[in-house]
């Protein structure tokens, strides 16, 4: 049995630490700060909660960070904090830049693995990927934590930054297409013309345009992938390559903020949301650095206090 430390049991956190029990190991949550439902998140999951960060890493071999893109490099400064010299695994959907940061300059293990996750959060008979990146013994011990469970894990290298590169690549896309279709049937709901939209997008061979359906589920989300599409920028900026696409895809995705976690809205309230007359809330996404030495804040990991990032967390759940 391996003792993990996971940061923060959201929907795809909570699945993860579900996964974790399950094959026998010990999951522990932070939980002094945070929301009720994240308290009770962990608790379903079958996490053993404890109100002090140090306390739960002084028990654990192995702290899994989950938590909001935006959040990443603060919740693992604060780890670095206490010292922990166990393995550290980042999950989040960040750039190959940032990921490189936390392992290089924060250090909030004995050694960073990267981390990506594809698919919907695992169970119910769902098989969801975990790739995976870093020293063999790392990836290792990270990988032994799910195995025979809804997780299937994939190893993509031995450097930091490429399983989340290939998470930048492919939600680059993916999440862009279904922005792209969002705007179309906006335009043509505008002009009267969505069904016939519709049909001539069934006869296409990719599905995204053709079900309207399912883009509640996206406005539901966008508090999310809007600082996920600013990583995805990063990630081209770095490449050389051009970020237009993913920049404005990430400014769309802020016009359904305030739709977070509302999953049954009708179609037509999330296409109205589109129109040029509503400002988007908060049209650049928030985005943080991080609180580590060298940052644009200037706050090493000895002056950020976990207080601080459990708020910070909380509000980008809560608040956006």
């Amino acid at each position: 049995m391996i003792t993990v430390t996971v940061l923060h049991p959201g929907t795809m956190g909570a699945a993860i630490t579900a996964e974790l029990v399950a094959g026998g190991h010990e999951a522990l949550s932070v939980t002094k700060g945070r929301s009720e439902n994240t308290w009770l998140r962990g608790r379903e999951a079958g996490a053993t909660a404890y109100d002090s960060l140090a306390e739960a890493l002084s028990r654990s071999a192995v702290v899994l960070s989950v938590c909001p893109p935006q959040a990443a490099e603060d919740v693992a400064a604060a780890v670095a904090a206490y010292g922990f010299a166990g393995v550290y695994a980042d999950v989040n959907a960040i750039s190959p830049q940032r990921v490189r940061r936390i392992a290089d300059e924060i250090r909030p293990g004995s050694a960073v693995v990267d981390g990506a996750v594809f698919g919907q959060p695992p169970g119910e008979g769902r098989a969801t990927r975990l790739y995976l990146a870093g020293a063999d013994s790392a990836v290792e011990l990270v990988a032994s934590l799910f195995t025979d469970s809804a997780l299937y894990v994939c190893r993509v290298g031995d450097t930091a930054g490429s399983a989340s590169a290939l998470k930048m690549a492919f939600a680059g896309y993916q999440k862009a297409a279904r922005i792209l279709a969002g705007v179309a049937h906006a335009l043509a709901d505008a002009h009267g013309v969505g069904d016939q939209l519709t049909a001539e997008a069934e006869v296409m061979i990719s599905a995204i345009l053709s079900d309207p359906e399912y883009l509640p589920s996206v406005a539901a989300r966008a508090w999310r992938w809007a600082p996920e599409m600013e990583e995805v920028a990063d990630t081209l900026r770095a490449a050389d390559l051009p970020t237009d696409m993913a920049e404005a895809t990430a400014r769309v995705l802020t016009f359904w903020k305030q739709d977070k976690d509302q999953f049954d809205l009708p179609v037509t309230h999330v296409l109205s949301q589109l129109r040029s007359d509503k400002e988007p809330l908060n049209s650049g996404t928030e985005r943080a650095r991080g609180t580590y030495a060298g940052s644009d804040n200037k706050q090493g990991p000895g002056q950020l206090t976990w207080a601080s990032v459990v708020e910070r967390v909380t509000r980008i759940e809560l608040a956006l």
